[in-house]
């Protein structure tokens, strides 16, 4: 009886509230993968079930592939965000490591700054930003986007890495100190191995948002062939006030793939970075 009673309870406040919450969040992804799957004649008929598919048809995804530059926006996506991710965490750990390891005057209010910065809205910066891409002749390359990413990037990546830095414990790093190691060669074979769960939190960060980041892909990429998938799909598949809601539902389910797959692998040292960061920043 008592496990029996056990169980109801855990049922009623566990695993109720899992399924409710895993529902509401999966709902939109399900919408989504049946929209991208639905022939137009059932898609644009009000008197069909519209969670239902009757008759599934991979038109839309064909359409999409065949039809528009979605491989190579798709490819370019990849390579902004590789590129942008990497340059952030380069810069990210540099900034962060002597805020979290060295004591110096002004080491408090630079790391204010640096969070204060991140908070700072793209919709601010983005004029400036645009006066200097064109200035620099940028526009129209995938050099704008890769140069003006890390500059909300890397705030996020010092703030985390900052966070994770703290956790590590400063003996090992004073144990090679003393067999002659310097402050950079300690960092890097000392800390940074140890610290692997937060530069992947921070790398999987920075990857998803300059994979999905939309402002300044729109301004500074017009051309069909260079632009990235968040700014390809509405740009070329929503005409006046038509939306090829088929082939837009299908960019975004091919879109999420890559970053689905990333997740999926690297979940657990996602959590406990950001625990980590949490905890220590």
């Amino acid at each position: 009886m008592v496990g029996e009673h056990t169980w109801h309870v855990r049922l009623v406040r566990l695993y109720l509230p899992l399924g409710v919450l895993l529902v509401v969040l999966m709902f939109p992804f399900y919408w989504m993968i049946v929209t991208s799957l639905k022939p137009n004649q059932e898609l644009y008929n009000t008197q069909v079930m519209p969670l239902i598919i009757y008759a599934p048809t991979l038109t839309h995804y064909v359409a999409l592939l065949t039809q528009t530059h979605f491989l190579i926006w798709t490819v370019n996506t990849l390579l902004v965000a590789t590129v942008a991710t990497a340059i952030s965490l380069v810069f990210g750990a540099m900034g962060a490591y002597p805020l979290a390891r060295m004591n110096f005057p002004g080491a408090a209010l630079i790391a204010l700054s640096i969070a204060a910065t991140y908070l700072v809205p793209q919709t601010l910066l983005f004029i400036p930003m645009a006066q200097l891409i064109y200035r620099l002749g940028l526009v129209d390359s995938l050099y704008a986007v890769i140069l003006t990413y890390p500059t909300f990037l890397i705030p996020f990546c010092a703030w985390l890495l900052m966070g994770y830095f703290k956790s590590v414990p400063s003996e090992l790093e004073d144990a090679a100190r003393i067999d002659g190691a310097s402050r950079f060669i300690a960092m890097i074979r000392v800390v940074l191995p140890l610290s692997i769960p937060g530069l992947l939190s921070a790398a999987i960060f920075s990857f998803t948002l300059s994979e999905n980041e939309f402002l300044y892909a729109l301004i500074f990429l017009t051309k069909s062939y260079i632009r990235t998938v968040p700014v390809g799909a509405i740009a070329e598949l929503i005409r006046g006030d038509i939306f090829f809601w088929g082939q837009l539902m299908a960019a975004a389910v091919l879109g999420s793939v890559p970053v689905a797959i990333i997740y999926s692998f690297f979940v657990e040292h996602y959590v406990a970075g950001l625990t980590a960061g949490a905890i220590k920043g």
